[in-house]
């Protein structure tokens, strides 16, 4: 039987990716392995917008498998990520926040030596309450006192209520559903909210300078009392929490509580709602950028790796496929480099972590 021309040349093209990845495999224990589908591993905010894209990506790519998306939450996605080039390791991680200096080295000593890192848009850290709620007000001190272990050092977090934190709200018992610490949202909350409630005293900028482990230690460690909830890596659980408990406050990605704006209202920070406006413009202050990390090793390895990234490069525009999923658009300059990142695939040198 005669094969066609272009089938002949996918099933060659196919084949040889499959045999670059298994010599992928070899070089990191992993002789023999193939793989012929995408594998993607980390954030659960970025998880639908990369399932988005995953639909989108086999819409359009006739016969190709549709790509594996694991909701691990960004640091766990991160050491799956960063344990090695092969077909046993993921292709991509999806991050709610930038990769950290000690996790690109980890990256580096594992072999993963050529990193592409891609801002897919922006998102919020949204913070919200069933519409039966008491109608809080928040600012990232209050969230910082109430949530903090060791507020400013000065011992062990006794408040019970919002109004032990501030007068001005009701005498409510605080409860917090949020990420697990392997999630970025987590980071994000310590990076946005709670280290600038914390920064709040003056006291703590001199500890930053004396100890970075102790400033951390003080300004981000979360109390394990039950006043904060680690709600694991999904979202949606948080959301079905806050409807049963009309008194509690939810933490998770802008795009959750657009999606559930008929059943939770948004708590303000500093006097801020979280919508689509500010948190592209940054006004909003728990406003962070998402981003997707792909192996270059794998590039020519895993079929339709290039043609996926197409797919995000396509539908990340404010009147694409995934704003219409909830996603912030990000500004126009960076789409552009974002895109031009795409075409021609530029590592990070890491130079500028933290």
């Amino acid at each position: 039987m005669e094969v066609p021309v272009k089938k002949f040349a996918l099933l060659a093209a196919t084949t040889a990716s499959v045999f670059s990845l298994a010599a992928c495999g070899d070089q990191t224990g992993g002789a023999g392995a193939t793989r012929d589908q995408i594998r993607a591993v980390g954030s659960s905010t970025v998880y639908p917008f990369a399932t988005a894209v995953a639909e989108l990506f086999v819409q359009g790519n006739a016969g190709m498998k549709s790509p594996i998306i694991e909701s691990t939450g960004t640091g766990g996605g991160m050491k799956l990520f960063c344990a090695g080039v092969g077909a046993q390791h993921p292709d991509i991680e999806d991050a709610s926040r930038r990769i950290k200096k000690s996790e690109f080295e980890q990256c580096q000593a594992n072999g993963v030596k050529d990193i592409i890192e891609i801002q897919i848009g922006v998102d919020g850290l949204a913070f919200a309450e069933s519409k039966k709620g008491p109608g809080l007000k928040l600012t990232p001190k209050i969230v910082y006192e109430a949530l903090a272990a060791n507020p400013y050092g000065k011992g062990p977090n006794k408040a019970q209520t919002w109004k032990d934190v501030d007068p001005s709200l009701p005498a409510i018992a605080i409860s917090v559903f949020g990420p697990p610490s392997t999630s970025g949202t987590r980071d994000s909350l310590a990076e946005l909210i709670l280290e600038k409630g914390c920064q709040s005293d003056e006291a703590m900028k001199a500890l930053k300078e004396k100890s970075e482990d102790e400033y951390k230690a003080t300004c981000t460690r979360i109390r394990e009392d039950g006043k904060y909830v680690d709600s694991g890596e999904n979202d949606n659980l948080i959301v079905q929490k806050l409807n049963a408990n009309p008194n509690a406050v939810g933490v998770f990605g802008y795009s959750f509580l657009e999606e559930n704006k008929d059943t939770l209202n948004d708590v303000p920070i500093n006097g801020i709602q979280a919508t689509y406006e500010t948190v592209s413009t940054g006004q909003y202050p728990g406003a962070r950028p998402l981003y997707i990390y792909v192996k270059k090793a794998h590039m020519t390895a895993i079929p339709g790796l290039q043609a996926y990234l197409n797919s995000f490069a396509a539908n990340w525009s404010p009147d694409g496929a995934l704003t219409k999923r909830g996603m912030v658009a990000a500004p126009e300059d960076v789409r552009k480099k974002s895109a031009e990142t795409v075409k021609s695939l530029t590592v990070l040198n890491g130079s500028d972590l933290k």
